[in-house]
């Protein structure tokens, strides 16, 4: 069964705080949506309302076709929650804390156990199975908080900041897991400021600001304004490189900002960064990296939150 996640005209407030205006979003099976937002948007706040842990003030949720608030019990049939911070039985270890949620949903004792097994290897604790959640890092505290969603095999899975105090390879390996999920056809909602990190796996992103989604037509022209490209050259500090890759590009120097890594350079399509990138070959510029300073997520929100005009 798939289980897609849908929100419209969604509000919330606490006492007279707004914490979510007005949010619209779907989180389709088969895919991973980014949640993006700055601290305060109302991230969190709406992924405990879409996981049935509190109710709207106004709009509708659904979960598989199912409202959390009046169907709450099929929701979380459905449905894995990854809160940001584990919240798990300090004294219990990592396998009594799985085997236990495993329980709850009305697993046997023995597919309990099973499935335990299954994810400690998973998510690489089986090493630390005995290991009370006290004393497990922040990293593997957020492994054992990705287990503990997926002990009923769910067909929707909400994450809030899974990547946090997640090492390197810990983070390779969550990406490959948010992937294989959305290719096993399960709806994937992900929240990260680890913008990065979320741009390497996102099918689809919604952008939150001040508690309300952003409209398409607003995000698309954020997406698409100019943004810097940095230009780095062989074996020439970025400060010496800045004439010479200013002329190749028929530019002012003076336009191009100077950083530690390389010099920055305005472009406002893959088109123009195909003919700036041939010019500077031609030139006979060593060129060794020419790439997007930012990616697109944080291009993107950092644009929406200049406030520029759409």
């Amino acid at each position: 069964m798939s289980a897609t996640i849908v929100a419209a005209g969604v509000r919330r407030s606490f006492g007279t705080v707004p914490a979510v205006r007005d949010v619209s979003l779907r989180a389709e099976a088969g895919r991973v949506t980014g949640l993006v937002g700055p601290n305060g948007s109302g991230k969190t706040t709406l992924m405990l309302m879409l996981s049935s842990l509190l109710a709207p003030d106004a709009g509708e949720i659904s979960v598989g076709g199912f409202d959390p608030v009046t169907e709450p019990h099929e929701v979380r049939r459905l449905l894995g929650w990854m809160p940001d911070t584990l919240g798990a039985w300090g004294s219990l270890s990592a396998r009594e804390t799985l085997v236990v949620t495993g329980r709850l949903y009305d697993a046997t004792r023995e597919d309990a156990h099973e499935r335990a097994e299954e994810l400690l290897q998973l998510v690489d604790l089986a090493s630390l199975a005995e290991a009370p959640a006290r004393v497990l890092s922040r990293g593997q505290k957020q492994r054992l908080g990705l287990a503990r969603a997926l002990v009923h095999d769910p067909q929707a899975l909400l994450l809030d900041e899974p990547a946090s105090g997640l090492d390197p390879e810990a983070r390779i390996a969550l990406r490959v897991l948010l992937r294989r999920f959305a290719d096993e056809g399960r709806a994937v909602l992900v929240s990260s400021h680890v913008l990065s990190e979320l741009e390497e796996v996102v099918d689809d992103a919604v952008f939150l600001l001040d508690g309300a989604t952003v409209a398409p037509d607003r995000v698309a022209a954020a997406t698409s304004r100019r943004r810097a490209w940095r230009v780095r050259l062989a074996n020439t500090p970025a400060a010496a490189s800045v004439e010479s890759i200013a002329s190749a590009l028929r530019l002012e120097a003076w336009t191009l900002a100077v950083e530690r890594l390389g010099v920055m350079v305005p472009v406002g399509s893959d088109d123009e960064a195909a003919s700036a990138l041939r010019a500077l070959v031609e030139a006979g510029l060593p060129v060794v990296e020419f790439a997007p300073a930012t990616g697109t997520l944080e291009h993107t929100l950092l644009d929406l939150r200049d406030g520029s005009p759409t």
